[in-house]
């Protein structure tokens, strides 16, 4: 068993062969320069600040011949699970989805912008599931992909804080997952964002679960291998 310290004197308890690294979103349209967010002018600095450490992570999790989970945000080409609402709101937002944007029709499955930074890119084995929806589960078979591997906890990471994260850290939650959500492996455009969704993860009595660092995961990690 191996444990990682957590905010308010918490530890996350695991074992490596039931766990997960869910990794959320990393695309360039979100997180690169030239993607939709970067050529709308938002502040990636907090997004691109993750990848490094979100790779650490990464490297780790395929260290440990653990479960490694990416997702992707975005429609189907002809948009036919896009709800109106959502076109709308995005739309207004000033970016709709599906318009065209810097790296091709914004996050539209097989676009270049849809795709996962090159620094992350999935190996082939890990799972990976394109989501029409915030949460990675309710529209994707990424619970009965866990469940058919026997995982139970959940590192969860990605971008951004407030939204994909947030939605697919409150479905695990809710499907009995043990979750640490990797803080400094998350971003969103605005730190206040951000730490609200951290503060939110500890409420009553830490209702989503733990909140951890990959500093701190990244040194149980070498101290449980010399255990064994």
């Amino acid at each position: 068993m191996i444990k990682v310290s957590c905010r308010s004197d918490r530890s996350f308890s695991f074992e490596a062969a039931t766990t997960a690294l869910l990794i959320v979103d990393m695309q360039y349209d979100f997180v690169a320069d030239e993607g939709a967010c970067g050529g709308g002018h938002v502040d990636l600095k907090a997004l691109q600040a993750c990848v490094p450490r979100v790779r650490a992570v990464l490297d780790a999790a395929r260290g440990h011949g653990m479960t490694i989970a990416h997702t992707r945000y975005g429609f189907k080409p002809d948009l036919c699970n896009l709800p109106q609402a959502v076109r709308e709101q995005s739309r207004d937002a000033g970016g709709e989805y599906g318009a065209p944007g810097p790296m091709g029709r914004i996050l539209t499955e097989g676009e270049p912008g849809f795709q996962i930074l090159p620094e992350l890119t999935p190996a082939d084995g890990e799972i990976v599931v394109n989501k029409p929806t915030f949460g990675a589960f309710g529209s994707t078979d990424l619970h009965d992909q866990f469940q058919a591997r026997g995982v139970t906890h959940l590192w969860i990471c990605g971008v951004t804080t407030q939204c994909c994260v947030e939605g697919t850290i409150r479905e695990a939650v809710d499907l009995g997952y043990y979750v640490m959500t990797l803080e400094d492996c998350c971003g969103a455009f605005k730190r206040e964002w951000h730490e609200g969704t951290m503060r939110t993860m500890q409420s009553e009595g830490h209702l989503f679960g733990w909140v951890g660092t990959s500093q701190a995961l990244l040194a149980a990690l070498p101290a449980a291998r010399a255990a064994e």
